[in-house]
């Protein structure tokens, strides 16, 4: 701990206990001195507590305070009723003004009254034997305990011992030891006797009597450094012996200081230690039996201490951890005292690493002693330390920093709050400065403080906050002279957090069998709502492979287990926000269970006449079920159903000799497995002969009497007789053959055998073959035979037929089993021949030619290796011999995907232009996405070294490759890293990329955002404003109208002359004008059904280019060159800036930097519906969509093109060859069957029904109302009502041109392109949300709340009609539009005229 110079240091004081009471056991009546001092200077003043409340020793007459500071109670009292000096005491040592401490606790135990709980009995005995006269009494009582033989005291020796319980054992008996006994407790009262009992000593009547335990050890309990007795006495004839065995060794009581073997057999172990705890063994034995009996010594420990607290020194503000490490068994439990009082943990001290205590953000008033308080069953210690706060130094002679400037919280998440300020105006370089940030709860006293950690640095991470909480901030700077002013307070409130349950406290799993364990565990202790279910977990030790169970309930047990197989289980709390935290894994092995398999490989050697020798292994370890503890061997003659003969083999020995059998006679043998829990099934009878007599193995064989060859193609058949001279062992013949040499391989086989086939031998070569019998002593003379193999003459082979009915399953990202039918095969298509399948496969990419094959013996293969997400093609063929198939016909797979194994590549971070706090994150995708890719996550901080959970979070929808950062602090480096995401989950992350926003500068207008025109726009060369896309030209827009129409005038008349003299025409005529002006009229509901209309001009005809069905391309996004439609950004007419002033701004977290370069083509996006698109496949965590609301503008009177919502870009269809826009009005049906709809678009019977059925005559197209409620604002009803809207892209890119613009006189007014976003809930429509405000933060690893999506209402019908009134009002659209459809009647005319 840091002290601070020239501060007055206040010293240690030295405050600890001399003596402290030990625990004691007082008979009623006596008088008991509970012992304690302690040192100190000044002197403390000393008081006792009994079972913690303070005695009052002032008025007491039998209770006093001795001068030490010592207790001393005269005439203990105890009776059944009134127990007050039993109990639990303790000593406090209290120094004025410094502090108190707190003596270990003692307990005081007072004797019973004298009971006996069993008493002697008449008994007799052999002399020589042992006996026993039973004398219970409670614990407490034994030492007070003494025995009488005929009324005179017994004096104990080496051969009569009394036991802990107060029993008498007498080893040896002697006709001396006949007589009365009885015992007698003397426990200062009067004493009590027990009754008498007579014990007899009979004579040794020479004959046998079983064994039998007198007295058994039973299971003890006892601390460490206690002496104990293992009682043990048998009786019997003839006179057994005692030994023990601990562990399986046997105890040696003779050279052991520590162990005695007491009269009778009992074992006594005096000064217990830790090792002495385990299973102890009492075996009786006489030349006729063994008996045994069992016990289990337990031994305990007091706590005891590996480390104590140590002494601190510490300023106010600061946190401090005292250590304490305690160790004892059972475990101890650790508190704190301080001052003599309990320490309640709090958000203040806490208890940390099970046994220290952390102080955070000290006050003066936490001065004084501390004491770490051990405590177990078997007793309790204490240790303690001194906390002195210092004062601050007073300031040496120097100016002090003024306060730091401009304090912020440049990153708030639930947990953290980052810190960041300028240096004070004092000192502007501030490169000696530290500073120090103090910070508290509001509402609490007690300030912590965070120190930088080096000069000049000004940026803190708080961490370990609680969520949804509010802290004040105040930030001090230090130069060598002291502390200077405190900034002004900063109040901060952390993000709040989804509240998941915390992990299931007291998991616990016991096997219940063989095949279930039960796992148990209880209610979370931070549920954060209520429970919904529990997910258990559990997986095979040494597997990879977890399983889980839904379980409503605190306990499950799990079935179907292997036997004795170690499993893992963890349990997972759910609630309404999902998974809670996982506790820590719990490992149990399932019992033990009798073996489920017979040992393997049994074979017999026959040894002589008399013995034969078994060898075997094991069973499977799968079948095994346990350690395998030995084998138990059967055996019987052969000949006839005869006695079975059993012996046993225990450990882990795999042979065994029978020896003592009949000459030349056949045995039958088997063996099974045993463990703990009995005996698994037997292998089969396996046969043996022994000798006829007892054969000479002195030396090796003789020569075998024959050799026979019959050479075969590819093998040779050599058969054999045995030597003549039967009278040495042979144990078995070698088999030596090779071409020209018998040396190259050698085969052995059994002595009954007298045949064997050679195989796999060379067509057409000569072979030379050699025979020995062989014993143990060694090999005979060998016997030689040569011979030629056949040669090959067998003809080509036909071709087999192909397998069939390949089938590729899928198993995981890199295994795919091929599995396939063999016609050639029997009908059960099992394989007894050596044919063997070639299985070949590649990736199904056309330029990739290369195959890997693999060959199995099965109808089925397992190919392994394979890369995840990818398409693979396999064949199979069959080969038998030289013969072989052709490749069958493909399958094919596709493996599973896989977790990303590769970062994103190329992460690049810009600064956005005119928006200096907001950036543009781009990447490219992983190149290892093992499958399609789901989304990304951007993770930023401004610390490169913070933990990955303390960085902020930005999820990013999979088909984006560049996202924008809004609202960051100016000149901060931040650093920048992102992660993939596709179905199985996350990959690694990206290197950070360090980017550092730029200083403040002057943004664009008012804070306002400009349109985002694309990377490419550039200014316009004049201030015109061409709002159709047309080229700009510095023409007057008044001029140009006045052009425009006058040539629609003159045209008009020319047109209208030459219609007069047609309609003189015959009254046919008429009709077929009438049935061309039907056609005319019809072409405004053209449904895209007429076969014979003629290619259409698209200057009149272009509502039927619109709706005619080409969209049945197969290809999702053609290419359609000669389309006059802007395809992006770029070919938008740029506009005059001065309207920034009024848009507003909008963010969204999803928008990236081509949000309105997706309309491609017409195909492309005709009948496309905007999508709810989440980035992680809507598995928690989930992402959020922010939504903020627009406010509509300040002046009511402004007027968006009717076109602008519906599309971005505000392209207009123009004609290449002409002046004007052309704007066709669009049949209402066709709109209202529009493949997308836009929010409350209102449908066709809301619609003002102004359609008129005559061709010639002037009508309101409805077009104009529908498009009315595009409008972003709404306009005459309510302009100070904030609207919030997000935008939709259209079906179609022609349904944006339906009612031509005149650019108005006025100022020319702008929509802006507002973000297109496609994460719209199409169920969310009708929902009217008022400016909702949404935080962006979050913090990987916990679900984030869910967040509203705002989506905007349409219009009402009135207000739309308003609207549309007001449209017409403005722009007077319908002149130029009736001008237009009377020419289309006139011209349909002219051509009725042509073709009548």
């Amino acid at each position: 701990m840091r002290t601070v110079e020239g501060a007055s240091i206040q010293t240690f004081t030295p405050f600890y206990f001399l003596v402290e009471p030990v625990d004691t056991l007082s008979v009623r009546g006596s008088s008991v001195i509970l012992n304690c001092s302690a040192y100190s200077e000044p002197s403390p003043k000393i008081e006792w507590k009994k079972d913690g409340t303070f005695l009052n020793l002032v008025s007491d007459d039998r209770r006093q305070l001795l001068p030490d500071g010592s207790l001393s109670i005269s005439s203990v009292v105890h009776s059944k009723h009134n127990k007050p000096d039993e109990g639990y005491y303790q000593c406090v040592a209290t120094v004025e003004s410094l502090g108190t401490i707190i003596s270990r606790t003692a307990k005081l135990t007072v004797a019973g009254l004298p009971r006996f709980t069993s008493q002697p009995e008449p008994s007799s005995v052999y002399a020589g034997n042992s006996a026993i006269l039973n004398c219970e009494v409670n614990a407490d009582l034994v030492p007070f305990v003494r025995w009488e033989q005929n009324r005179q005291p017994l004096l104990l020796d080496d051969r009569i011992v009394k036991l802990p319980s107060g029993t008498l054992v007498i080893s040896n008996v002697t006709e001396g030891d006949g007589g009365l006994y009885r015992c007698v407790i003397e426990s200062g009262g009067p004493p009590k006797y027990s009754d008498e009992a007579e014990l007899k000593v009979l004579q040794d009547p020479e004959e046998t009597s079983n064994l039998v335990f007198l007295k058994q050890p039973s299971s003890l309990v006892r601390v460490v450094g206690q002496s104990t007795v293992l009682p043990c006495v048998a009786a019997g004839l003839p006179t057994p012996a005692i030994r023990w065995v601990k562990n399986e060794e046997a105890l040696d009581t003779e050279s052991s200081e520590r162990l005695v073997l007491l009269a009778g057999g009992s074992l006594e172990i005096s000064d217990v230690t830790e090792d002495d705890a385990g299973t102890y063994f009492c075996i009786a034995e006489n030349q006729n039996e063994t008996i045994e009996a069992q016990a289990e010594l337990i031994v305990q420990a007091p706590p005891e201490f590996l480390k104590q607290p140590a002494n601190i020194y510490a300023h106010e503000s600061m946190d401090i951890i005292f250590e304490c490490e305690v160790t004892g068994k059972p475990t101890p439990t650790v508190k704190w005292v301080k001052n003599g009082d309990m320490v309640i943990p709090s958000d203040y001290f806490k208890i940390v690493k099970e046994h220290n205590l952390q102080v955070l953000g000290l006050v003066k008033s936490d001065e004084g002693f501390y004491q770490c308080i051990a405590e177990n069953d078997v007793g309790n210690a204490q240790a303690g330390a001194q906390l002195i706060i210092l004062e601050h130094a007073p300031a040496t002679t120097g100016p002090l920093p003024s306060a730091p400037r401009d304090v912020v919280a440049s990153l708030v998440s639930t947990r953290f709050i980052k810190l960041t300020w300028r240096t004070p105006a004092s000192d502007p370089h501030g490169d000696n400065l530290t500073y120090s940030v103090l910070y508290t709860k509001e509402g609490i006293a007690r300030e912590r403080v965070e120190n930088t950690s080096r000069p000049g640095e000004m940026q803190v991470t708080i961490q370990n906050l609680m969520p949804a909480t509010v802290y004040i901030f105040r930030v001090m700077a230090q130069n060598k002279h002291g502390s200077g002013e405190s900034s002004a307070p900063l109040r901060v409130e952390t993000q709040p957090e989804v509240q998941l349950p915390g992990p299931a406290p007291n998991i616990r799993a016991y096997a219940t069998s063989p095949t279930s364990i039960t796992v148990t565990w209880e209610t979370p202790l931070s549920g954060n709502g209520e429970i919904q279910n529990y997910k258990l977990y559990y997986m095979e030790k040494g597997t990879d492979k977890e399983q889980d169970v839904d379980v409503s309930s605190h306990s499950y047990t799990i079935n179907g287990l292997k036997k004795y197989t170690e499993y893992s289980f963890r349990v997972v709390a759910y609630n309404k926000h999902g998974p809670g935290v996982s506790t820590q894994d719990v490992a149990v092995q399932t019992l033990s269970d009798v073996p489920s398999a017979a040992p393997q490989n049994l074979s017999l050697e026959v040894r002589n006449s008399k013995s034969i020798m078994i060898h075997w292994q094991p069973p499977p370890p799968a079948t095994q079920n346990g350690q395998i503890t030995g084998y138990r061997i059967r055996y019987r003659k052969a000949s006839r159903k005869s006695d079975v003969f059993e012996t046993l083999v225990t450990g882990a020995q795999l042979s065994h000799l029978v020896e003592g059998l009949d000459r030349g006679t056949e045995y039958n043998f088997r063996v099974t497995a045993l463990t703990i829990n009995g005996t698994g099934p037997a292998t089969d009878w396996l046969s043996a002969e022994t000798f006829e007599s007892d054969l000479d193995e002195t030396r090796v064989p003789d020569v075998p009497s024959s050799l026979h060859v019959r050479p075969l193609v590819t093998s040779i058949v050599v058969s054999w007789t045995p030597p003549e001279n039967q009278n040495i062992v042979v144990r078995g013949y070698a088999i030596g053959y090779g071409i020209g040499s018998p040396h190259a391989q050698t085969i052995k086989v059994d002595y009954k055998q007298r045949y064997y086939t050679i195989e796999n031998l060379d067509p057409s070569s000569h072979y030379v073959i050699t025979l020995k019998a062989f014993n143990n002593v060694g090999e005979g003379i060998p016997l030689y035979e040569s011979a030629v193999t056949r040669p090959h003459t067998v003809p080509d082979p036909t071709p087999m037929m192909p397998p069939v009915g390949v089938q590729a399953s899928i198993l995981s990202h890199d295994t795919i089993r091929i599995t396939w039918a063999d016609n050639s095969l029997p009908k059960h298509q099992k394989i007894t021949d050596s044919r063997y399948y070639t299985v070949r496969w590649k990736t199904n990419i056309p330029a990739n030619t290369k195959y890997k094959s693999a060959n199995a013996t099965t109808l089925s293969y397992l190919v392994t290796g394979l890369k995840p997400n990818t398409l693979y093609e396999f064949s199979v063929m069959v080969t038998k011999g030289r013969r072989s198939s052709t490749w069958s016909m493909t399958a094919h797979g596709t493996t599973f995907e896989l977790v990303p194994t590769s970062p994103p590549k190329d992460v690049t971070v810009v600064s956005k232009e005119g928006k200096p706090r907001t950036i543009i994150v781009n990447w490219q995708p992983p190149s290892e996405a093992n499958g399609k890719i789901t989304g990304y996550i951007i993770y930023y901080s401004t610390d490169v070294n913070a933990e990955i959970h303390d960085w902020v979070i930005e999820p990013v929808v999979g088909n984006r490759l560049t996202h924008q950062i809004q609202e960051l602090t100016l000149d901060t480096p931040y650093y920048f890293k992102i992660q993939a995401r596709n179905s199985k989950g996350m990959g690694p992350m990206s290197e950070a990329v360090q980017f550092r926003t730029p200083k403040a500068s002057g943004s664009a207008g008012k804070g306002s955002r400009l349109p985002d025109l694309g990377p490419d726009y550039k200014p316009p060369m004049s201030g015109s404003n061409s709002p159709h896309g047309s080229p700009t030209s510095p023409l007057d827009s008044n001029m140009l109208l006045v052009i425009i129409v006058s040539v629609g005038v003159i045209t008009i008349v020319v047109v209208v002359i030459i219609a007069v003299l047609c309609t003189r025409r015959t009254t046919s005529h008429q009709k077929k004008k009438r049935a061309a002006c039907k056609s005319v009229n019809g072409s405004h509901k053209y449904k895209g059904n007429s076969k014979d209309v003629k290619p259409p001009d698209l200057w009149i005809h272009h509502e039927r280019l619109e709706l005619k069905p080409i969209d049945k391309s197969p290809d999702p996004n053609p290419i359609m060159t000669d389309t006059p439609i802007p395809r992006n950004s770029q070919d938008i007419t740029p506009v005059d800036n001065s309207m920034d002033s009024n848009i507003h701004q909008r963010r969204n977290s999803y928008r990236g930097h081509e949000s309105e370069d997706s309309m491609s083509t017409l195909a492309g996006r005709r009948g496309m519906r905007p999508k709810m698109m989440m980035p992680f496949d809507s598995q928690p965590p989930q992402p959020v969509i922010s939504a903020h609301p627009i406010h509509s503008l300040d002046n009511p009177h402004h007027h968006f093109h009717s076109s602008s919502l519906a599309s971005p870009a505000r392209s207009h269809l123009y004609h290449p060859g002409s002046p004007w826009p052309i704007g066709t009005s669009m049949s209402l049906s066709d709109r209202a069957n529009s493949t997308e709809s836009v929010r409350n678009t209102p449908s066709t019977d809301t619609m003002p029904a102004s359609s008129s059925q005559t061709c010639c005559t002037d009508h309101q197209d409805p077009e104009g109302a529908t498009n009315s409620s595009y409008l972003a604002s709404s306009q005459e009803e309510d302009s100070g009502q904030s609207l919030p809207t997000a935008h939709v892209r259209p079906s179609h890119p022609l349904k944006s041109f339906a009612v031509p613009a005149i650019p108005p006189p006025g100022p020319p007014t702008y929509d802006p392109a507002l973000p297109s976003t496609p994460l719209l809930s199409q169920q969310a429509l009708n929902h009217h949300i008022h400016s909702v405000k949404t935080a962006s933060i979050g913090t990987l690893g916990r679900s984030r709340p869910p967040m509203p999506v705002v989506v905007p209402s349409a219009p009402e019908v009135q207000e739309t009609t308003r609207m549309l009134e007001d449209s017409e009002s403005s722009y007077e659209p319908d002149e130029l539009t009736k001008e237009m459809a009377h020419l289309e009647g006139l011209m349909k005319d002219l051509n009725a005229i042509t073709t009548a």
